[in-house]
């Protein structure tokens, strides 16, 4: 992109890393003014910037002293999805609650195409926000290493895999899984079955390894036919949950990857004539409103998704304003905890 500077002729931060001997955050954080940087780096840097004419549209901004003081938070869902699904929302709300109090502008974005993907991209290039938080990334995503390409610091909402090189405020999405099947387990439930999420996405496969983890210290056999693909859908939870009736039908308890799956399987046992939880003890992940207002109350694993947005924009205002560098991109976990209901 023309935007970034390769293809204008205009040297780049990479280059003014290189001609000072310094990391691009140090670059980075001379050209906003950071006072976490030596004497010695800053003077490099200001030599590299006067040597090479490097004056980006982002840090012409900065030295003067002002920036667009808005923040990107984008989605890459439909409207349906976004509307449905409580987790979403709350993000939302924790996003936009830190920023308004930060007094930065928060610029929702839903990514649906690849069309829509492109004139993001080609929005940031035009520098016209300050940062990106970015919410429910596949794994195979390249839109986060994009935005720090263009010089842009961003945090995501969990991982797209363990060694993630992108800030990130993740939950125990691994202990969740543990969680649940120790309490069914302890119900005296044996034939434990479980409803994954996508498992492009590093959340699902966590909390499909903690159920796995769960059944070896509850000392019950792996099975993979009580394991059935969902896609944190309801729909996506029905459709798992006949299958897994088809293949099993002697399941006595389901742990599903999201509370909105447990209702769409809770809707799939109530067809095939099972009691929740006479029958089929039910767990679902997030403890979100459809938890609450299941019928019976959903038993969830509470990950406090509110304080996880709040979090998030926290460690993009800090990256704003003194970034880091690459190989030591803030990330934080959140603990998480299991809300027994009347469904287990």
């Amino acid at each position: 992109m023309a935007a970034s500077g390769r293809q204008t002729g205009r040297p780049t931060l990479e280059e003014v890393a290189a001609r000072a001997g310094v990391g691009r955050g140090t670059v980075s954080r001379v050209i906003n003014g950071s006072p976490k940087v030596s004497e010695q780096a800053k003077a490099a840097v200001e030599r590299a910037v006067a040597d090479l004419g490097y004056v980006p549209n982002r840090a012409a901004r900065a030295l003067a002293g002002s920036r667009t003081d808005a923040v990107a938070l984008v989605i890459p869902e439909t409207e349906a999805r976004l509307f449905a699904e409580p987790y979403f929302l709350d993000i939302i709300r924790g996003v936009s609650t830190e920023l308004a109090d930060a007094d930065k502008q928060l610029l929702l974005t839903l990514i649906r195409s690849d069309r829509e993907r492109l004139r993001f991209e080609q929005y940031l290039a035009a520098q016209r926000v300050d940062g990106v938080l970015l919410v429910s990334v596949h794994g195979d995503d390249p839109l986060p290493d994009q935005v720090r390409a263009l010089g842009l610091p961003a945090v995501l909402n969990g991982r797209r895999r363990e060694d993630e090189s992108v800030a990130f405020v993740d939950s125990d999405n691994t202990g969740a899984g543990r969680a649940a099947v120790a309490h069914l387990a302890a119900r005296g439930r044996r034939g434990i079955a479980t409803i994954t999420g996508p498992l492009d996405m590093y959340v699902a496969r966590c909390r499909l390894d903690g159920y796995r983890e769960g059944l070896t210290e509850a000392g019950l056999a792996p099975d993979e036919d009580l394991v059935a693909n969902g896609d944190f859908t309801e729909e996506g939870g029905r459709r798992a949950m006949r299958e897994l009736l088809d293949r099993r039908p002697d399941l006595d308890a389901v742990f599903a990857a999201s509370d909105v799956m447990a209702a769409g399987a809770r809707g799939a046992l109530r067809e095939a004539g099972r009691r929740v939880p006479e029958d089929v003890a039910l767990v679902g992940v997030d403890d979100s409103a459809v938890a609450r207002h299941m019928d019976p109350p959903l038993t969830s694993v509470r990950q406090p998704i509110e304080e996880m947005g709040r979090t998030m924009a926290r460690l993009l205002l800090q990256e704003i304003a003194s970034p880091s560098e690459p190989d030591e991109q803030p990330r934080q976990m959140l603990p998480t905890e299991l809300i027994v209901r009347a469904s287990s």
